[in-house]
């Protein structure tokens, strides 16, 4: 990655396209245009497409579409002829390359700190082993600050908060603060790496994005699905499965579609073909509904990360509705063309960029700690929501019973104790940056 950044920075003007939106939005198709008459070459920011195997359910693009436009990942390119296109699923990609944001550190380096805490950097998957609440505690030690904003229950980024340090000897909120410190940086990170980027945003109405999600599982199930599942399956994952040390949580295995299947892979052999048809229908009806959601949480990103994203260093975002696939030459491709052949020209597009829907003020990093519920919430939406929950209104019910006992007790102490008890709720806001715009993946 960090060699595909250096190399970016000489492209042409606009110094690059950027391609977002929700699974089956058509992103590759519109990178294949942009790219064929522009001159550009494809870079794939999807974390799932760098492995071997499972083409069909990661939905790489084909051999022949490959020949239209010459692909990459983000290791190679040549800026001197060629206009670099990102598109892909994984949003933290595109961010770590658009600003200039904490991305690699020493893997494998060994590390001493002071106090002694790592002599040897280990694994961020090492490190989740040992879960939230340890993690959390050895965070407090080195890195205090990021400790105050993680859930005790977050491994992954509490490990990745551990590993960074391990890794550096310098703590990732101080990494952090720095990045902010930058020139053109602020309070959600540093600056952009390239002047003028060209974005653009496919989206699309639910129910018409519904619908096609659904009918690409299908293809894809008419593609082979199943035989590519089972072959990965027993060349891969079926020993793993049976050592139970099966992670569905890293590298290749957590793609969606992969763990939807594992009762139908893992079904004994002695099932009915009737129950082996019905893990078979549960997987693909799992696949479509874990595929729904997880493209509603790419344009939430979008929105979040761009729309309204309070800080003065966010390009701007064109807009390109998806939802009429037939009228999809003069609503996608020939809007997208003029923006782009304006920008290259540094004349201004007719086309306005996508307004933002309002900055986000709340704090999602705030700390509460609520004593009635014995639970640590992590961000000031999320606080209100537990104080409205249906646990949080027992507990206050069961308070002001206990309230009640007290009252008629005669004994002042034992009412005191009671009232202690029950009445506290410990809770405080930790800064004012929020630091979940951050990739600490």
């Amino acid at each position: 990655m960090a060699a595909a950044t250096r190399v970016l920075q000489t492209a042409i003007s606009p110094s690059l396209v950027v391609i977002l939106g929700a699974t089956g939005t058509g992103k590759s198709k519109l990178a294949i245009e942009i790219g064929k008459r522009f001159n550009g070459e494809i870079l794939s920011a999807d974390s799932m497409q760098v492995y071997k195997g499972l083409d069909i359910i990661t939905n790489k693009v084909t051999e022949e579409e490959q020949a239209q436009c010459r692909h990459h990942m983000i290791s190679f390119v040549d800026p001197l002829r060629k206009l670099p296109i990102i598109v892909g699923g994984t949003n933290y990609y595109i961010e770590s390359i658009l600003w200039k944001v904490l991305m690699d550190t020493r893997q494998g380096s060994d590390t001493e700190s002071e106090n002694g805490v790592a002599s040897k950097s280990e694994s961020k998957a090492e490190l989740e082993k040992l879960g939230g609440p340890e993690l959390h505690r050895r965070l407090k030690e080195v890195d205090p600050d990021m400790a105050a904003i993680l859930h005790p229950h977050d491994a992954r980024k509490i490990a990745r908060s551990l590993q960074i340090f391990m890794d550096t000897g310098v703590p990732h909120s101080q990494l952090l603060e720095e990045q902010r410190g930058q020139d053109g940086g602020d309070c959600l990170g540093g600056p952009l790496r390239f002047q003028d980027p060209c974005i653009f945003w496919l989206h699309c109405k639910t129910n018409a994005l519904d619908e096609r999600l659904d009918k690409r599982v299908d293809q894809m199930l008419s593609l082979g699905l199943i035989d590519e599942l089972k072959d990965f399956h027993q060349r891969f994952n079926e020993k793993k499965v049976k050592e139970n040390s099966q992670d569905y949580q890293h590298g290749i295995f957590q793609s969606i579609g992969f763990k939807e299947f594992h009762e139908y892979l893992t079904a004994s052999e002695n099932i009915s073909q009737e129950e082996r048809d019905k893990l078979k229908i549960k997987g693909i009806e799992s696949l479509k509904q874990v595929t729904r959601r997880y493209a509603r949480k790419q344009n939430k990103w979008v929105r979040n990360r761009f729309l309204k994203r309070p800080a003065s260093n966010v390009p701007p975002v064109y807009g390109l509705d998806v939802t009429d696939v037939t009228s999809w030459e003069t609503t996608v491709l020939t809007p997208a063309l003029e923006i782009l052949g304006c920008l290259q020209k540094g004349e201004q597009p007719s086309a306005q960029p996508v307004r933002a829907e309002g900055v986000e003020l709340r704090n999602k990093r705030s700390h509460h700690m609520c004593n009635l519920c014995d639970k640590v919430i992590i961000g000031d939406l999320e606080w209100t929501a537990h104080q409205k929950s249906k646990n949080h209104l027992y507990q206050v019910r069961k308070r002001r019973k206990a309230e009640q006992a007290s009252d008629k007790d005669p004994n002042p102490t034992k009412r005191q104790n009671v009232s202690d008890r029950y009445f506290e709720i410990d809770w405080f806001a930790v800064g004012s940056s929020d630091t979940s715009t951050l990739p600490v993946e």
